[in-house]
């Protein structure tokens, strides 16, 4: 894997004077931001994809342009000032501090600290053939042991209307506000090369011209060497695309695969990708040589007046059935947006349940995120790399942000979750310095949550309270019932 990320770091430098422009992405994190794309979007003036974060920032500048002296002026005007700060050619930099008294157990698309203390620079550079970012982070009393980190960094170049990139950037694939059923950013961001469509291009052929605006996402990852399965890989694969104005599909899945003693090879990666390596009668345990997850989620989004509204779904298939998930575990959610004493408001209802087969058919314990031989789970580093409730779950939230015209923002959320619902352990916790936040047994918990953000000292600065009923046991002890948390960031 070290040799392949050296080998791609280097196709990247090499051929950087050959390639166009290579304009980084908005990230995942930013609910204003994410507010102002799905509004742009759901009032039809951005004809690309807008479920699959992070997004690049030629798709929105299509948009942008679309929407010129269009009502949602906030919104344009939001976007506008970010690109100029992230998308700019030439040097920029940006510190951060963070600090919370115990990091949350729920961790929606809004970005808070996952530490109790840490401190980072940023500094990137984009010209017009590649970009590169590196961002050190050092971290007091890190629930996984790493003290020095370079998540956020990266290298990337296009060819053509695709992005090559080599790092570790936050991912977040679906259409939920509180959940990812397949991929969030509730866990670190995964060590990767990857492969991105660089705008929403739709197709010219007449043949596949119903596929409308669509986009390509994959990465090949390594996970860490604390594991049951020690290095194991991780692929993942993303296709969203809008066949009818405002209804956007994806079509997600991930594959764990290799690591210590685990086969890894050409052979390997081909059977888990057409779906070759499932056990049957008359076969070992050796012949299923990976772990996979497939979703399918769907979001329509539509004009009400001046404001929008969006109905959204996501299935996830824990195994595979006549070459379709099975075994499915289930997301479905509303949003909408208002506008209330010149602040503009974004609202989400939206209910999780990942035990399988829960809501159809007869429940299936112990299987979600779930692998005989990588039992590990589904984590990376301690904590759930799809959803933010783990396994077994059944949550129901309502959340609202509150956007004021001073720049500033209030963020509320309620949610009632049944934690762990059998009651038993899916995850092997390996010996180490990681802290495993994952559910330990049975528990029901409401769980409120408040945010606040605003200008300070000249850069920005974010506070957060997360509170809950009762704590929560985790396989790692007893969570506090309080946690609050503030960061501040400074943009040269």
């Amino acid at each position: 894997m070290l040799r392949l990320i050296t080998v791609l770091s280097a196709f990247v430098f090499l051929s950087a004077p050959l390639l166009a422009f290579a304009a980084p992405w908005l990230s995942p994190g930013d609910s204003r931001a994410r507010h102002a794309v799905q509004k742009l979007s759901d009032r039809g003036y951005l004809e690309s994809t807008v479920t699959t974060w992070p997004i690049m920032w030629a798709d929105i500048e299509q948009g942008l342009t679309s929407a010129a002296g269009s009502s949602i002026s906030a919104q344009r005007a939001y976007l506008e000032f970010e690109r100029d700060q992230q998308a700019s050619s030439g040097f920029r930099a940006e510190l951060g501090i963070e600090g919370a008294s115990e990091p949350v157990f729920l961790r929606g698309f809004q970005k808070v600290p996952r530490e109790e203390g840490q401190a980072n620079a940023t500094v990137q550079w984009q010209g017009d053939a590649w970009a590169v970012g590196i961002s050190p982070t050092f971290v007091a009393d890190p629930l996984d042991g790493k003290e020095v980190r370079l998540d956020g960094s990266y290298v990337a170049a296009t060819a053509g209307n695709w992005v090559l990139g080599v790092g570790a950037i936050d991912r977040w694939w679906g259409p939920g506000w509180q959940s990812s059923m397949i991929l969030s950013s509730n866990a670190r961001p995964i060590p990767s090369v990857w492969l991105d469509r660089k705008t929403s291009l739709a197709p010219e052929s007449d043949l596949l011209s119903w596929i409308g605006p669509w986009r390509l996402s994959l990465f090949l990852g390594q996970l860490e060497e604390e594991r049951a399965v020690p290095d194991a890989k991780m692929i993942g694969m993303r296709l969203s695309f809008v066949p009818i104005e405002r209804l956007e599909i994806g079509l997600s899945r991930t594959i764990m695969f290799g690591g210590e003693g685990r086969p890894e090879g050409f052979s390997t990666v081909w059977d888990a990708l057409i779906g070759r390596d499932n056990v049957t009668e008359g076969e070992t345990a050796e012949d299923d040589a990976s772990n996979q997850i497939a979703s399918i989620d769907a979001r329509y989004g539509f004009s009400l007046g001046a404001q929008t509204m969006g109905l959204y779904a996501q299935m996830m298939g824990e195994d595979e059935a006549g070459y379709l998930p099975s075994r499915k575990s289930w997301l479905f959610g509303v949003d909408w947006t208002s506008q209330f004493l010149r602040s503009d408001q974004q609202w989400f209802v939206e209910f999780t349940d990942t035990l399988a087969e829960d809501l159809f058919s007869d429940p299936r314990p112990n299987y979600a995120y779930n692998h005989f031989q990588y039992t590990t789970g589904y984590q990376y580093y301690g904590k759930a790399i799809g959803s933010t409730f783990d396994a077994d779950a059944e949550a129901l939230s309502l959340g609202l942000f509150n956007f004021m015209p001073d720049g500033s923002n209030l963020s509320a959320s309620l949610t009632y979750a049944n934690l762990n619902k059998d009651g038993g352990n899916r995850v092997s916790q390996p010996e180490g310095d990681i802290s495993y936040r994952v559910p330990n047994g049975a528990q029901k918990v409401a769980i409120a949550n408040l945010g606040y953000g605003n200008q300070l000292l000249g850069g920005w600065l974010d506070l957060n309270l997360q509170v809950t009923d009762k704590k929560i046991s985790l396989l790692s002890g007893e969570k506090d019932r309080w946690s609050f948390s503030a960061s501040w960031k400074y943009r040269f």
